[in-house]
């Protein structure tokens, strides 16, 4: 994949899938335990209404949990057992059940309903005088449903408990609900339908004084509805999505990279055509792209100066060679030919010449080629007395302005010695050319820089012409012989080498009125 659009669009795709699919996950999940807990406060709710129910419809000395009106088993299945786990009612239609620890749907030995009539006649008789014979009757029939309970395993517990001779102190007191157990899971089948439940135990003791255990449950089938129809959303709308992202993606960064094909294009023809003086187009924004294109042009620019500058220096150098190249073999030729005639001071002369020109050319060639000065350190001040007393032959004595009185801290610059005794040669060279009859130089400390300066009292450089005296070939008095003038390249070198050493080399008006050149160095 070596496109940039495909990438970022894969990549950008990748990360929202990922995002999204987090997310995704966050959402259902939050949606379940919030459905989940809804569904437990449901169980919990069911669960005490029983409780209550069981302690408010209680009728002192009887148990008639078959006349407990329980909820329906579909939304709300209710067990209520004993602490023996022996089933005493249950909701109707409920065929099936898990989860509550109470597998029974039955009840074991329940007392069986009896007929709304017998039992009002049998609560008449019960509340009568001491008739004899309603009192018999009352009686049998209350011991009927002791004795019913006591074979459930429940009565007998029941009246114990009345008593106040309880064996567990967990449990409620008489009339009173305790605190619910642990929420499960389970399922429960209803009319030959199975589902999944969320079901809730608590324990509550009747006012005959009989602790029993009530399970309800709550469905899970809105849990289970949201969060499938929320996932099957999710599974439709994020392929949707990501293409979505994918797309957009894919079309910004094609319009954004389109200006980038267009700069790869123009380079292309540049590099095939050679052609530097050609552009690539900038766009109109701001951005990066932009920044991109004017960059390159500025680098198409440098580069087309440089190569103008070396095809130019190429010229400079072959016209410069030529004419002592030339001069030699003419005086070779007329020597050959006639060898009383043979100029060997003018033969020596040229040679002399070509020789210096060929070096100065080598040097500038080093200093394209980006030749790193030397590291080490000396006396700026001690090499200026060395150079200036082996200029024996100078038409200009130099004089050599001596250190203040005082001034003993040392002048020490850190580079080549040899490059800089050629800067030193070369403005002392420069300025013998022009001086009338005064060439100084001086060594010293200014502004934080160990500063070399070269002063005559020639005509000076015009303001105009001070920075392009530096430039390479250049000779200001056309007017002057060549072989007195020079190749032009001395102070284009001295330039060089300055910047080279981190230094600067700049050209002002001396006080007698000729040219200052001034070399500052940082101290080692």
């Amino acid at each position: 994949m070596s496109s940039v659009r495909a990438k970022a669009s894969l990549g950008a795709t990748l990360v929202v899938a990922v995002a999204l699919v987090a997310a995704g996950l966050a959402v259902l999940l939050s949606l379940r335990s919030d459905l989940t807990d809804q569904a437990d406060r449901q169980a919990d709710a069911a669960a005490r209404e029983v409780a209550l129910d069981i302690i408010a419809e209680q009728v002192p000395g009887r148990t008639p949990y078959s006349r407990l009106e329980l909820p329906g088993a579909e939304e709300r299945p209710v067990q209520v057992a004993d602490e023996q786990g022996r089933l005493i009612a249950v909701s109707d239609d409920l065929e099936g059940i898990s989860g509550t620890g109470v597998a029974a749907v039955t009840p074991v030995g329940s007392p069986a309903p009896q007929p709304t009539a017998a039992g009002q006649d049998d609560d008449d008789a019960a509340g009568s005088d001491d008739a004899a014979g309603s009192d018999d009757a009352a009686g049998s029939d209350d011991d009927a449903s002791d004795a019913s309970d006591d074979d459930n395993g429940s009565g007998g517990g029941g009246s114990s408990r009345h008593s106040g001779g309880s064996d567990d102190d967990d449990d409620p007191a008489i009339g009173a609900v305790g605190k619910p157990g642990p929420l499960t899971t389970g399922r429960a089948t209803v009319d030959g339908t199975t589902g999944e439940y969320r079901f809730s135990s608590i324990e509550v003791t009747d006012t005959s004084g009989r602790t029993v255990v009530v399970h309800a449950g709550a469905s899970l089938a809105a849990r289970q509805s949201a969060v499938g129809t929320a996932a099957a959303a999710m599974l439709v709308g994020l392929p949707v999505l990501l293409l979505v992202v994918g797309g957009v993606t894919w079309l910004v960064t094609r319009r954004a990279l389109r200006p980038v094909e267009g700069i790869r294009r123009e380079m292309a023809a540049i590099t095939a055509s050679e052609d530097l003086s050609r552009r690539v187009p900038e766009p109109a924004t701001h951005d990066e792209v932009a920044r991109l294109a004017r960059t390159t042009n500025e680098t198409l620019t440098a580069l087309e100066a440089s190569v103008e500058r070396q095809r130019r220096f190429v010229a400079d150098a072959s016209h410069e060679l030529r004419s002592p190249i030339a001069s030699l073999r003419t005086q070779l030729e007329v020597g050959d030919a006639h060898p009383e005639l043979l100029d060997v001071p003018g033969a020596v002369a040229d040679t002399v010449r070509l020789q210096q020109l060929a070096a100065d050319l080598l040097l500038l060639a080093r200093l394209d080629a980006g030749e790193r000065p030397g590291q080490a350190r000396f006396d700026l001040g001690d090499l200026a007395a060395e150079e200036i007393a082996a200029r024996t032959t100078d038409r200009v004595k130099v004089c050599l302005e001596a250190r203040e009185a005082g001034a003993d801290e040392a002048l020490e610059v850190t580079g080549s010695r040899g490059q800089l005794a050629r800067v030193l040669g070369n403005l002392l060279d420069n300025a013998q050319r022009h001086a009338a009859s005064a060439v100084t130089a001086s060594v010293h400390r200014r502004g934080g820089r160990i500063v070399l300066a070269v002063a005559d009292d020639g005509p000076g450089v015009p303001e105009a012409e001070r920075e392009r005296v530096f430039e390479r070939f250049v000779r200001l008095d056309d007017a002057r012989a060549r072989d007195d003038g020079g190749a032009g390249l001395g102070l284009a070198i001295a330039r060089d080498v300055a910047r080279r050493h981190g230094g600067t080399l700049t050209v002002t008006r001396a006080p007698a009125g000729g040219a200052l050149f001034e070399l500052a160095l940082p101290p080692a």
